[in-house]
């Protein structure tokens, strides 16, 4: 299918949820402390091997020499802080129980302060050991909606997948799609509604919603008794020079005990194997109901990984992200410049590329599977984001710089 065989996909690697390789496997005088000390702007350029890690992501390559570029998991090393703040908790050979760090929440508030500019209440602040869609689950049983819930569409498919787990009523809105992407629902909402969900920046498209579509669409689910839920775990990962809209800071003040953010550190910072969270929740009742329904399920605020992860990346790993960012927003220019007309909205935030198959030349049924046989490239397939995804593919172009080369090269099969 390919002659640039990028990476081996042979047994070992192809079924990576049975890890059999571990770090002793490899050269023994190879030092793993040497990797963790490196800068991404020195990383990024340089291949990244995940074999024998048991990467979700790269269980989806098929074949030999296919390139994974279906799930929101990025293909970099993440912040050296991170990696050797776990490294000196794990030499401590204690792992039992660990109490919430009160200074977690003034964490967060700080973190909003210096890199979004806005004021979060340090008391506003819940700190769930799960990762973002457990925290949005165990939210709606706490809210538990009788009015169908409302999200959009295109949209990332787990709000879908939670509602019908949940047997909740839930309805999907049509997005407009402009030229310069995507807009959020112009009118009122529809009647009755028990919730809104909404990702914030826009997942598949990477759109950073307007601050005043945000604030017109917490103000109209106040006044429809719903609560808005703000997932932004793509937040910080926007582009130099667009501003994110934290839904909870740019609701009204009157409206903000009716919205929610979630976010977490582990899709900016590559760490989202070790589940965690963080929700912004201004009304103090809900936060109550919040806390019983985690407790419900034996959730704590308090684990010892998430807490570990959570200090080391916001605390050390704003210098990281902005090199981070900076390869980010090359490679989308390379892509964007040579999909072209492709592309259904240049991406403003994280990494993700949304595609219109017909302007590829691909069929719109079916699209996942040509691209997959012409290139060797594994992408979401556009129907997994609800009705307004069909004929649609998402790419994930978190990549070092050879294997987007190798991408790029590949797209001219096209």
């Amino acid at each position: 299918m390919t002659d640039d065989d990028f990476q081996r996909t042979d047994n070992s690697f192809h079924h990576l949820s049975a890890v059999s390789c571990s770090p002793t496997d490899h050269d023994a005088s190879h030092d793993v402390s040497h990797d963790v000390g490196h800068d991404v702007g020195h990383d990024v350029g340089h291949d990244f091997d995940r074999t024998g890690t048991g990467s979700s992501k790269w269980a989806r390559a098929t074949a030999p020499g296919v390139i994974p570029m279906g799930l929101a998991d990025m293909d970099l090393p993440g912040p050296p802080a991170v990696a050797e703040a776990l490294q000196r908790r794990a030499r401590h050979r204690a792992y039992g129980y660990t109490v919430c760090d009160p200074s977690g929440r003034t964490l967060v508030a700080d973190w909003y302060r210096a890199r979004h500019g806005v004021e979060v209440d340090p008391d506003w602040v819940l700190l769930p050991p799960c990762g973002p869609r457990t925290a949005l689950r165990i939210l709606l049983e706490a809210v538990r909606p009788q009015a169908p819930v409302l999200f959009p569409t295109p949209e990332w498919g787990g709000f879908a997948q939670l509602c019908r787990a949940m047997g909740l009523p839930h309805q999907a809105l049509p997005l407009p799609l402009a030229p310069n992407g995507y807009r959020l629902p112009p009118g009122p909402l529809p009647r009755p509604v028990g919730a809104v969900l909404l990702s914030n920046p826009h997942n598949p498209s990477g759109r950073v919603w307007p601050t005043g579509a945000v604030r017109g669409l917490a103000a109209w689910a106040a006044e429809s008794g719903a609560l808005l839920v703000s997932d932004e775990v793509h937040g910080d990962l926007t582009h130099p020079g667009h501003r994110h809209p934290v839904a909870v800071t740019t609701a009204d003040p009157a409206h903000r005990p009716s919205v929610v953010t979630l976010n977490s550190v582990g899709k900016t910072f590559n760490c989202s194997g070790i589940p965690s969270s963080f929700a912004l929740v201004p009304d103090p009742g809900l936060r109550a109901r919040f806390t019983d329904a985690l407790a419900g399920y034996g959730l704590w605020e308090g684990g010892l990984l998430e807490q570990t992860v959570h200090r080391a990346a916001l605390g050390a790993g704003g210098p990281w992200l902005d090199a981070l960012l900076a390869h980010l927003v090359a490679a989308r220019t390379r892509l964007t410049d040579r999909l072209g007309p492709a592309v259904r909205s240049v991406p403003q935030a994280s990494y993700l590329l949304w595609l219109d198959a017909a302007a590829l030349g691909l069929p719109p049924t079916g699209a996942r599977a040509a691209l997959l046989e012409r290139c060797g490239l594994e992408a979401s397939d556009g129907a997994e984001f609800g009705p307004g995804g069909a004929g649609s593919l998402r790419l994930n172009y978190a990549l070092p710089g050879r294997v987007l080369d190798t991408v790029l090269a590949r797209l001219d099969r096209l």
